[in-house]
This record gives C-alpha cells, sequence and structure tokens, in this order.
C-alpha cells in the first residue's frame, strides 16, 4: 500500500497532489481557451510542444530529487543551492506572487462560473460584484488557515474526486459523438476566414502556449512535498505519472469539443466553456454538470494553494532570504504572518482586475510568466551539476544533461512566445521584491550590499526600468 499510516506520502498520495496542484477550475475552461487562439491542428501542435518541454522539466525534477533529497525546502532551493542566496530569493519571490496570481485567477474563474447561477450578476469575473465576492472568500480562506486547518489533505482528496469525475463525463461523452468530418473542417485553420481572425497557422501554435503552460503549473507538487514522501524515488514517478494522466485530460478537452462545435462557436463560449459545450450534448444537465464540478474543484484547490501561499515565504524566511517577519507562527501552528501578507496582496490584486478588460487571461499570463524563473533556475541548476559531474547528476550525466538542457531551451522559448507584456512584468516584478531581500539581509553578517551576484542585481534593475519605459511608450501610443 502506497499512502501508508506512518504519516508519510507514498506514491498514491503524491500522485494525487501532481494531479490536484495541475488541474484546477482552468480546465472547464480549456475548449474556448484554446478556440479563441487556434483551429483543432494548431491547438495540438502547441498541446505536444509543451507536453514535451514540461516533460523535460518534469524528467529534470526527478533527477534532482532522486540525487538531491536534501534540498526539502521547495524548487527555489535548488537556485539557492546552485546559483546564491540572491537568485534564491529571487525564485521564491517569483514563485510566491505565482501562487498569489492563481489563486486570484481562481476568484475570476469562481465567479464567472456563478453567473450560470445568477445571470448578469458576474459575467467576466471582474466586475464589481466579483470583486466583493472574490475578497471575501481572500478572507475567509485567509481565516480557516490561520485556524490551523486540518482537514485540508482530506479536502484535497475530495477535491481531486470532484474535479476528475465531471471531466471523465465529459471526455466519455463528446468522445461518443465524434464525427471526423467535424473535426477535420479546416483543421489546420489555413481558412481564409479563420485566418483572418485567428492569424496564420505558426501563431495560432505559438498564441495559446501560455495558456498550455498554465495548465501544468503545478508539475512541481511532489518536489514541494518531498520532506513528506516515504520514499525519496517516488517524487520522480509521480511528477511522472501526473504529468502523462494530466495531459491525457488536457488533450481530450481541448480537441474533442471541436468535433461538436466549429472553432469560431467554441471561442464565443462563456466560462466555463465545458458546460456550454456538454450543454450542446444533453442540455441544461450538462451544463450544470460541469457548472458545479468546477465550482467544487475551484473552492478545494483555493484552500490548498492558500496553504502553499503562506508556505513558501515563510519556509524561505525560516532559510534566511526572506525577512524573519515571515517565519513567525501563531498559536494555531499557522504561518500567520505570512498568510497575512499573501491575502492582503491578493486583495490588492483582486482590485486591480476592476481595470483589466480581460481578468481572466490576465492572471493566467501573469501567473505563467512568474513560474517559469523557477522551472529556468531548477533546469540550469541540474544542466550545470552534470556538466562539472556533480551529485546532482544522479549517475547519469548524459540524461542530466540532455533533459535539463532541454528544460532550459523549452523555457527560454516560452519566454520568447509571451506576449511582450507579460514578459516585461518579470523584471517589474522582481525589482519590487528587492527591498525586501536587502531587509532580510541586515541581518547576515555581510550586511544588505554586500552580497553575491551583484551583476543580476543591477541587470534586473536596469531591465525593470527598461521595461517601464517601453510601457509606458505603448500606453501612449509612441
Amino acid at each position: 500500500m502506497k499512502t501508508a499510516h506512518d504519516g508519510k506520502l507514498g506514491l498514491i498520495a503524491l500522485v494525487a497532489i501532481v494531479v490536484s496542484s495541475m488541474i484546477g477550475g482552468g480546465v472547464y475552461s480549456l475548449p474556448q481557451n484554446m478556440a479563441q487562439y487556434s483551429a483543432a491542428g494548431p491547438a495540438l501542435i502547441a498541446w505536444i510542444i509543451t507536453g514535451v518541454g514540461i516533460f523535460f522539466v518534469a524528467n529534470s525534477l526527478r533527477i534532482l530529487a532522486n540525487a538531491r533529497p536534501d534540498l526539502q525546502a521547495g524548487i527555489y532551493m535548488y537556485a539557492h543551492e546552485g546559483f546564491s542566496p540572491f537568485v534564491g530569493f529571487l525564485v521564491a519571490w517569483g514563485y510566491w506572487l505565482m501562487t498569489i496570481f492563481g489563486n486570484v485567477a481562481f476568484a475570476v474563474i469562481l465567479m464567472d462560473a456563478l453567473d450560470q447561477f445568477f445571470p448578469g450578476r458576474f459575467t467576466g469575473g471582474g466586475n464589481l460584484n466579483s470583486i466583493i465576492c472574490g475578497s471575501i472568500l481572500i478572507w475567509g480562506y485567509y481565516y480557516l488557515v490561520t485556524r490551523g486547518v486540518t482537514t485540508v489533505g482530506a479536502a484535497n482528496i475530495i477535491g481531486t474526486i470532484a474535479k476528475l469525475i465531471p471531466l471523465v463525463i465529459f471526455i466519455l461523452i463528446v468522445g461518443w459523438a465524434f464525427d471526423s468530418a467535424n473535426l477535420s473542417h479546416d483543421y489546420w485553420g489555413s481558412d481564409p476566414q479563420t485566418v483572418k481572425s485567428l492569424g496564420p497557422v505558426s501563431h495560432q501554435i505559438t498564441n495559446p502556449l501560455l495558456i498550455t503552460l498554465w495548465m501544468f503549473v503545478g508539475i512541481e507538487g511532489a518536489v514541494v512535498m518531498s520532506g513528506n514522501a516515504r520514499n525519496s524515488k517516488d517524487i520522480g514517478r509521480a511528477t511522472l505519472i501526473g504529468l502523462f494522466l494530466s495531459l491525457f485530460i488536457y488533450i481530450g478537452l481541448s480537441l474533442l469539443p471541436y468535433t461538436v462545435a466549429s472553432q469560431a462557436e467554441l471561442a464565443k463560449l462563456s466560462t466555463p466553456s465545458t458546460a456550454g459545450v456538454l450543454k450542446m450534448m444533453i442540455g441544461k444537465t450538462g451544463e450544470l454538470i460541469m457548472s458545479i464540478g468546477m465550482i467544487i474543484s475551484v473552492m478545494t484547490g483555493w484552500l490548498a494553494w492558500t496553504m502553499l501561499c503562506a508556505e513558501i515565504p515563510m519556509a524561505a524566511a525560516i532559510n534566511g532570504t526572506f525577512p524573519k517577519f515571515f517565519a513567525k507562527k501563531n498559536a494555531h501552528g499557522a504561518a500567520g504572518n505570512s498568510l497575512l501578507v499573501s491575502s492582503a496582496i491578493m486583495q490588492l490584486a483582486m482590485v486591480l482586475l476592476w481595470f483589466s478588460s480581460n481578468a481572466w487571461n490576465t492572471m493566467v499570463n501573469l501567473t505563467s510568466v512568474m513560474v517559469i524563473p523557477a522551472y529556468l533556475a531548477s533546469t540550469l541548476f541540474l544542466f550545470n551539476s552534470a556538466l562539472n559531474g556533480r551529485k546532482s547528476a544522479g549517475g547519469g550525466t548524459m540524461l542530466a544533461l540532455i533533459s535539463s538542457g532541454i528544460g532550459v531551451l523549452f523555457c527560454l522559448l516560452m519566454i520568447y512566445f509571451s506576449d511582450p507584456i507579460y514578459t516585461m512584468m518579470i523584471p517589474i516584478m522582481m525589482t519590487i521584491g528587492i527591498p525586501l531581500y536587502l531587509y532580510a539581509s541586515m541581518n547576515t553578517k555581510s550586511g544588505p550590499f554586500n552580497f553575491s551576484r551583484k551583476d543580476l542585481f543591477y541587470l534586473i534593475i536596469l531591465l525593470a526600468v527598461d521595461a517601464v519605459v517601453m510601457l509606458y511608450m505603448n500606453h501612449i501610443g509612441l
């Protein structure tokens, strides 16, 4: 039995964490999310590109987990160990912001789903009603987690089942009605009308890459929980099993709807678009199944990611790269201070959605680009270790080099094909966090300005200033 009684996590439990971390509420909107960018053929290629790239990132994490089980404080420790405390801070900071933006994305899609039951009240997930209700939930989860919630594990199991059952039902029903004629119609999106609305096939392949990357955020779930694994080798196994299970579901949810409706029809569906597709198949019942399943999925996933938001800065504070303020626990054993700051930033991001024309895409794109530094640092750490024949190669130097090398190229590719507006947000967001690191470093013997990698320090600030100028010039149309 892999999920034993000794308080440690076995293989099944670790797989559940990986799948639950990746498959959130966003999966329920895949039909519309993909169709707004691509026809069926380009969408499939986008999934293959992301799936192959993420496989090598995941395999790199597997190799590192097996070779360096001592690095158990989260994937940002690979950056800390491999480069410097400052680089480790940047990765931890970016990953923390990623979890915050991810939670706000949960709020957006949850509010938009409630619009199915209260038409016109929560349309788009970013209107005033959505912001008010989303804010109430942010602080509701804050209250629950600060009370030392002990049922998160059970909630995760329930949430995983709740999110998988409706998705399996969707795949079975839509797959049963599979019509190859509908799927093959304008399969490559080369019809003049499609090209006019979506752009050439090459753009249809690259434009949805951040959406596909967003679906795999959480692939590192087992690595983050490595300190609780009974067998360190199960971490890598769980990572790869979770990857292939999720990829199968993602491709099914993305491509099967093209057999039911045209790309143009799918692109116009409201959130959650799986509900709209199933409504075409079996009527209102199908819509309710998907809407309720998604609401339960988001509610339980949001709780787990709120815990994660609190744990990351707390672990970094214990490690010395965040101020000690974040390391303090409350009377219930929860990361009280860390959670308070996390919730406050979530609240600010929620309010800023009022100024966004597309709240969901904004949060998805921000989340996707902010996770890239963590993946890039991890694969670079393995590549450098394997190149120098260190223990991190895990005994298979060539495999480590190939896996990490392709992983690095994939991360750089994702940055290159990302919307420049969101790519420029990376150095800006990193720079915002630097004062926090300087404050934390005051407690070190070297002092706040005597840390390594000053070249990176100045480069990040220079890139941030350049990004702000470019964004300003774009805003005024220069």
